[in-house]
């Protein structure tokens, strides 16, 4: 396996959307649309930021595209290793897509992958962000740490992780 382990896959094709390297063109948009959502909003977050972020070279960071059709839908981006799973550092699901249920299949596509070589899958969230925090709640991630003032001050993040469970008689 290369050193991006479970996600050296170019290409996923998921129930409702699939997953592909997210491309140079689509990061403008992509990052306007989502530095005008929450919890990046909140946080002042420029189109600029995201746009760097998106596109800079990291070999440890997959990003990629979340189409529905030929529709540009979100982005997810995962970090790979961290802390013996993986971090899903990005999740950002277009609002014209929000409430179909994309963003449990790519969280679920995030843990089916870690899960092949690691126990944890890791997720950090505002803590003003109840509508994520009852959404991985739901998934089945634990609320571990709460890092207070670790993106801005006044503002905490919450560490989640998801461990994975042995088979049904068995162990790990």
């Amino acid at each position: 396996m290369s050193g991006l382990g479970p996600y050296a896959e170019p290409r996923y094709a998921l129930g409702g959307c699939a997953l592909r390297p997210l491309e140079a063109p689509e990061v403008p948009g992509l990052a306007q649309a989502l530095a005008a959502m929450d919890p990046w909003l909140t946080f002042g977050y420029s189109a600029q930021r995201f746009s760097s972020y998106l596109s800079r070279p990291d070999p440890a960071l997959r990003r990629y595209a979340i189409l529905v059709g030929t529709d540009l839908a979100g982005v997810v981006a995962v970090r790979y290793p961290w802390l013996h799973g993986a971090y899903l550092e990005l999740l950002g699901i277009l609002r014209p897509f929000q409430g179909r249920g994309l963003g449990a299949e790519v969280v679920q596509w995030f843990e089916s992958r870690s899960f092949q070589v690691a126990p944890n899958a890791w997720i950090l969230v505002s803590s003003f962000n109840t509508r994520a925090r009852k959404f991985y709640g739901r998934l089945g991630y634990v609320e571990l740490a709460t890092l207070p003032d670790f993106l801005r001050p006044g503002h905490d993040e919450i560490l989640l992780r998801k461990q994975k469970q042995p088979p049904p008689g068995g162990s790990l």
